[in-house]
């Protein structure tokens, strides 16, 4: 007789009916299961859409503000304060006080008439329907003195802007509209910046410190 040929560990050379008619069950139902959860995920995502693209907005702004006043606390180049508030000539000519600071190297969308100008000062306004507004000329121009700056909108979501003081005798914040005026009638520069934005039924509020300026090096 010749001897049967045996697996010497036991395994079965194959799956049964039943164990391929399971497998394929369980793994139609996890592909429905996933199907749904992705789309049920689409669905929530598109929904919150707007809201989120608003966020994002609100975020932005508020990092390229931040950014403007960094740089511009930096040494200025002419010297005297980088930030401060003052009275400053608007297009139209109305005049406002307004927060301002220099930026000595310009910024990119800061362009005129095709390349963005260095030595720069700027005012910050917020109007309402018109939003958030940079006013901004360059020292180097040839009409700096008896032109009104000009105009470039930052935000159209922005429906107010308030200015944050630190009172530290009451050790509280406080916030107003307007900027800050000492007992001398001299402009005081605030700690902080409270943006405001709305789009739709979306409301968002997003706070910008105002840096200090940093002592340069020496000349020698």
């Amino acid at each position: 007789m010749r001897a049967s040929r045996k697996n010497p560990r036991g395994w079965r050379r194959g799956f049964t009916l039943v164990e391929v008619l399971l497998s394929l069950a369980l793994l139609t139902s996890l592909l429905l299961a996933l199907n749904t959860f992705v789309f049920s995920m689409g669905e929530i995502w598109g929904r919150n859409r707007e809201q989120r693209l608003f966020g994002q907005h609100v975020r932005a702004v508020g990092r390229y503000v931040e950014e403007l006043l960094r740089r511009a606390a930096r040494p200025p180049a002419r010297g005297g304060a980088a930030i401060l508030a003052r009275e400053v000539r608007l297009p139209g000519g109305s005049s406002a006080g307004l927060l301002t600071f220099e930026l000595p190297e310009g910024d990119r969308r800061l362009v005129w008439p095709d390349h963005p100008l260095p030595d720069v000062q700027c005012a910050l306004a917020a109007r309402p329907g018109q939003g958030l507004l940079l006013y901004w000329h360059s020292h180097l121009e040839l009409g700096f003195a008896r032109e009104a700056p000009r105009t470039t909108v930052l935000s159209q979501l922005v429906t107010g802007m308030d200015y944050d003081y630190y009172d530290p005798g009451f050790r509280a914040w406080q916030s107003q509209p307007e900027l800050r005026r000492d007992s001398q009638g001299r402009w005081l520069t605030p700690a902080r910046l409270r943006l405001h934005f709305r789009h739709g039924d979306y409301t968002a509020e997003t706070v910008v410190n105002v840096p200090a300026a940093t002592p340069g090096l020496p000349a020698f």
